[in-house]
């Protein structure tokens, strides 16, 4: 593959993350290209470090390429598998500007509403679709939610999660986010997943 002199478009990236088994191949595959912005935003994914206790596949790129593929395999049970897709790959575009040292531990506080704003930035260099640009979004900014919904914490805020995104396919990301990383519990994690859908019935809009 050689498009170091030619921007890779939205349709391209698109087939890939819709029509490979495992995107993450193509995405690996790239170099150069990944220093044309927005491309660039998450080629800064690789200099990302994370917690080796709940990430021991590495830094922030390993896991997203994981999340892609796991996505993948799941694309269609979704109800907009265009979204999920592009939501799996930016899902944590937002940890190069939140990622810090606190206390000996490594943490990205609020990447997910810091990457729902770059995610934005990023799908409006190649598309004027702004329902699906929101949607995107959206997914980004909602996709820790599982977490904050089974654990009680106050981080999050259900019910306008419910308002703003479609709530079985961010389940999915949820669930793809969390088995996108080395020595996951696919048994807990889809518990996790049931628990959470059940959960948020509980929450009136």
């Amino acid at each position: 593959m050689n498009q170091t002199n030619t921007e890779i478009t939205f349709e391209e990236l698109t087939k890939h993350l819709m029509d490979d088994n495992s995107p993450s191949e193509y995405f690996n595959s790239l170099d150069k290209e990944l220093r044309r912005y927005p491309l660039s935003l998450i080629k800064e994914l690789k200099n990302v470090e994370q917690s080796p206790k709940y990430h021991p596949e590495g830094n922030v790129w390993n896991h997203t390429m994981m999340v892609v593929d796991e996505a993948s395999r799941v694309k269609n049970h979704c109800n907009d598998s265009k979204v999920f897709m592009w939501a799996a790959l930016l899902h944590d575009i937002g940890k190069p500007d939140t990622t810090k040292i606190r206390k000996g531990r490594i943490t990205s506080y609020d990447h997910d509403v810091v990457g729902a704003k770059l995610s934005k930035k990023f799908l409006e260099h190649y598309s004027n679709d702004k329902d699906f640009i929101d949607k995107v979004c959206m997914m980004v900014k909602y996709h820790m939610h599982m977490l904050y919904v089974l654990k009680g914490l106050p981080f999050g805020n259900p019910r306008l999660m419910i308002k703003e995104t479609d709530i079985h396919d961010l389940a999915l990301l949820c669930r793809c986010d969390r088995l996108g990383r080395i020595g996951a519990d696919i048994e807990a994690e889809q518990k996790n997943y049931k628990n959470f859908l059940e959960m948020i019935l509980h929450y009136k809009v």
